[in-house]
C-alpha cells in the first residue's frame, strides 16, 4: 500500500447547506479529487462523508454532510436521519462552511442561516453557481442576511475557489497538528459485503457513534463513511461502504458510484472485513468481493453477523466453517469469527483477529532466513528432474510487505507450474508466519552456471 503523510489533531471544516446546493461538488474540488458522489438528484449524500485534505497547504479534515431540510419537508424518518447527523456534524466543526446559492434563497436556507448565527465566529459564507461572474449582484445581496463577508464561487468550474481555500485556512488554527509516525498510523478497516448484512451497525459498535445511518431500506450507505476507533492500545479507522449487489441488479446511477467507491475502499485498506449474513449465508457476490480482496493481497475476515439469530445447535459453527471451505476452497487461509453486531458478541474476537491478522501483514522476513527455509522446502519437495521439465530454484526474496509479496528467482521460470508455486505459497504461509493472511508469489528468471536453454542445467 502506498506510504502517505498522515497527521493528527487536525482542524474540522464542515460543509453544510440545503440539498443541491453543491455541497459534494465543492468538497470534491476541495479535495482534487472525486471522493463524494455527486448527481442532480437532491439528497444523494446522506451520511457525513470526511477526508484528510491539503488546502492552501495546510492539512485539515474536511467533511461533507447531508442536505439540510426543513422539519415539515421530512418525509421519512430517513431525511430525519439525515438531518439529525448533518446538525451533530456541525458540533465537531472548527469552522463551518455555510453553501448557498445566488438568488435562490428557500425557506430551507433561511432556517439554517437562523440555525447558525450562533456560530456565527466559526461560520464562512459561500455562494455557489456564479461561473463566470453571473449572478454575482444577486451573490453580494446576501449580505443583507448580515454575514460580514461572503465569496462567490462556481465549485463545477473552479472560479474564486483558491480565494476561499485562503480564507478557510486563515480562519484555522494549526499550532496543534502532528504528523504520525508509522506505529501510531491507524490500522484501516473496510467493511464489505451485500446490502443489509449489518455493516452500519458494525460501524457504529465500533465506534461507539451513530456516525453511519442505520435503516432497515437496503442500500442507505451510498458514500464511504469513516469513524475511528481504539482498541487494545491502538488507533483503527474503519470504513463503512454502500452494499455491493450483483451487476445486473444495479441500475441507479448513484448506486453505481456507491458500489464503485465501495470496491475502492479495498485499494486503502489494510484489511477488509466481509459481512456475511449468516442465516443466507456465502452467496456468489461474497466470493467477488473476496477475490477482489485477495488481489490486491488486503486481509480478509470473513464475518458471520446475525448469528445470535441462528438455531442454537451443537457444532452448528463449524459446519457453516467447513461449508464456506467447501465452496470457497481458494480462501481457507481467511479467518471465519461468527458475531453479533447488534448485541456485539464476537466484536472481541473480530478485533483481535484484525491485530494478529495486520502483524503478519506487516512482517518482513530477512533474505538470509527465507533462504535457509527455501532450502529445506526443495529438500522435502525437490523440482521435477525430467528434462523438459526441470528447473532449479536459486535463491527468494520477500518483494514487500502488505501486501506480502514473495520473488523466487528460477533457471527456467516457464517451467515452474502453478502446483508448485502453490507449494512454495503454503510452505511460507505455514513456516514464516503468513497463516492468515494473502501470500502473492512471482517466479523469474536467473541465469546460473550451467544452464542452457529449454533443456535445463
Amino acid at each position: 500500500m502506498e506510504t502517505t503523510i498522515t497527521y493528527r489533531d487536525l482542524p474540522v471544516v464542515v460543509l453544510t447547506g440545503r440539498p443541491n446546493v453543491g455541497k459534494s461538488t465543492l468538497f470534491n474540488r476541495l479535495l482534487h479529487r472525486r471522493r463524494a458522489i455527486t448527481d442532480p438528484t437532491p439528497g444523494v449524500t446522506r451520511d457525513p462523508v470526511e477526508a484528510e485534505a491539503l488546502i492552501a497547504g495546510k492539512p485539515l479534515r474536511l467533511i461533507d454532510t447531508g442536505g439540510y431540510k426543513l422539519d415539515s419537508a421530512l418525509s421519512t424518518s430517513l431525511d430525519g436521519a439525515v438531518v439529525e447527523k448533518t446538525l451533530k456534524t456541525l458540533g465537531r466543526a472548527d469552522l463551518i462552511v455555510l453553501i448557498l446559492e445566488a438568488g435562490e434563497i428557500t425557506t430551507e436556507d433561511q432556517e439554517l442561516i437562523e440555525l447558525l448565527r450562533r456560530r456565527q465566529d466559526r461560520l464562512l459564507v459561500a455562494v455557489n453557481k456564479t461561473e463566470g461572474g453571473r449572478r454575482q449582484a444577486e451573490a453580494w445581496n446576501l449580505l443583507s442576511y448580515g454575514f460580514e463577508k461572503i465569496y462567490p464561487i462556481s465549485a463545477e468550474h473552479g472560479d474564486n475557489v483558491a480565494e476561499l481555500e485562503e480564507a478557510i485556512v486563515s480562519r484555522l488554527d494549526f499550532s496543534r497538528v502532528r504528523t504520525e509516525n508509522s506505529e501510531e498510523r491507524p490500522i484501516r478497516i473496510a467493511l464489505l459485503g451485500k446490502p443489509n448484512t449489518g455493516k452500519s451497525t458494525l460501524s457504529n459498535r465500533l465506534t461507539a457513534s451513530a456516525a453511519s445511518i442505520v435503516s432497515e431500506t437496503p442500500g442507505t450507505t451510498r458514500d464511504v463513511v469513516e469513524g475511528a476507533f481504539s482498541w487494545k492500545n491502538r488507533e483503527f479507522l474503519v470504513l463503512d461502504t454502500a452494499g455491493i449487489r450483483r451487476k445486473a441488479k444495479v441500475t441507479e446511477n448513484i448506486e453505481y458510484y456507491s458500489v464503485n467507491r465501495a470496491i475502492k475502499s479495498i485499494d486503502s485498506a489494510d484489511i477488509v472485513f466481509l459481512l456475511i449474513d449468516a442465516a443466507e449465508g456465502l452467496a456468489d457476490q461474497d466470493k467477488k468481493i473476496a477475490a477482489l480482496a485477495h488481489d490486491r493481497g488486503r486481509g480478509i475476515v470473513l464475518a458471520l453477523n446475525k448469528w445470535d439469530t441462528m438455531p442454537d445447535i451443537k457444532n452448528s459453527f463449524r459446519a457453516v466453517c467447513d461449508r464456506i471451505h467447501f465452496f470457497f476452497g481458494q480462501m481457507e487461509f481467511a479467518p471465519i469469527v461468527a458475531l453479533s453486531a447488534n448485541s456485539g458478541d464476537g466484536v472481541d474476537t473480530l478485533l483481535n483477529t484484525a491485530l494478529r491478522m495486520y502483524r503478519q501483514l506487516n512482517t518482513r522476513i530477512e533474505t538470509g532466513k527465507l533462504n535457509q527455509a527455501l532450502e529445506q522446502w526443495l529438500r522435502e519437495y525437490p523440482p521435477p528432474s525430467a528434462p523438459q521439465t526441470r528447473f532449479k530454484i536459486r535463491y527468494a526474496v520477500q518483494k514487500s510487505a502488505n501486501p506480502v509479496s514473495f520473488i523466487f528467482f528460477a533457471s527456467r521460470p516457464q517451467a515452474v507450474k502453478e502446483a508448485y508455486v502453490a507449494y512454495l505459497r503454503n510452505k511460507i504461509r505455514a513456516d514464516l508466519g503468513f497463516s492468515l493472511v494473502p501470500v502473492s508469489v512471482e517466479i523469474r528468471g536467473s541465469a546460473g552456471r550451467g544452464d542452457s536453454g529449454e533443456t535445463g542445467p
